[in-house]
């Protein structure tokens, strides 16, 4: 089986989902069933972990689901490890995805500050999934760093823009040793095949399922696209050429007398 592998875990599912913005936590729990995913993110700051009552952890199977915390809204590397490590001490896996998002209009990733937490936390023993700039100087840092995957954004969060980053991530695909999970700005299904097609290990989608009437039905959409990205990826697809190129050659057929 194709399987995604992080950190020596393997799962089934290419399709990574977000748990904000959902109208309520029945839509969200139908999205990622739905979805088929097997890895969720949890921004630290809409929960209380300090209580095991809090309803959003409540509705999500950590049996089922990997339960990944991110540090969305810390605006410096300071402020993302001590999320990461908050995390921790309330009984979650040391698995984080780490954001860090000074920019408030833009929500564009700091790469100093994040290349900055990703070695600490990965120092502590931490599997670090870093949101980052679709730069690949930056990823080849943050590889030898350590990180468990790289996360490089499509389009800025939430827009819903597709892979506006495509000629740079392509780079960061080619060089990267790690997997690669497109993260933020996809809007569409295709978009999601097209990253995928690209070569990229998987794609991480939230907004575009909880910014439409049937979060269910959107989720089951995207995993189809994550699916046929993959199989067409591992196919091969055929090479682009300028020039036109008939599939049924006519020679021999149609004579000039």
């Amino acid at each position: 089986m194709d399987q995604l592998i992080i950190a020596s875990r393997k799962f089934n599912s290419r399709l990574l989902v977000g748990t904000g913005k959902f109208a309520s936590n029945q839509a969200m729990i139908a999205a990622m069933e739905h979805s088929c995913s097997e890895i969720v993110t949890v921004a630290l700051r809409r929960v209380d972990i300090d209580n095991p009552e809090d309803s959003l952890l409540l509705n999500i199977n950590q049996e089922r689901y990997l339960l990944l915390p991110n540090t969305s809204g810390a605006r410096d590397a300071e402020e993302a490890v001590r999320l990461a490590r908050l995390a921790r001490a309330a009984g979650c896996l040391p698995w984080v995805k780490l954001e860090v998002t000074p920019d408030p209009y833009y929500l564009l990733p700091d790469p100093i500050e994040t290349l900055k937490a990703a070695e600490i936390l990965v120092k502590e023993g931490f599997v670090v999934l870093p949101y980052m700039p679709a730069d690949p100087v930056l990823a080849r840092r943050l590889e030898e760093a350590g990180a468990a995957t790289l996360m490089p954004l499509g389009a800025p969060i939430g827009t819903n823009r597709g892979v506006r980053t495509r000629d740079l991530i392509a780079i960061i695909i080619e060089q990267a040793n790690i997997p690669v999970i497109v993260d933020a700005g996809l809007g569409a299904p295709s978009h999601a095949a097209e990253a995928m097609e690209m070569g990229a290990d998987a794609v991480l989608v939230n907004t575009a399922l909880a910014d439409t009437p049937n979060p269910a039905a959107m989720a089951q959409a995207f995993r189809k696209g994550v699916e046929a990205g993959r199989e067409a990826y591992l196919a091969g697809l055929g090479a682009q050429r300028q020039q036109a190129e008939a599939s049924s050659p006519l020679t021999g057929f149609l004579r000039n007398d």
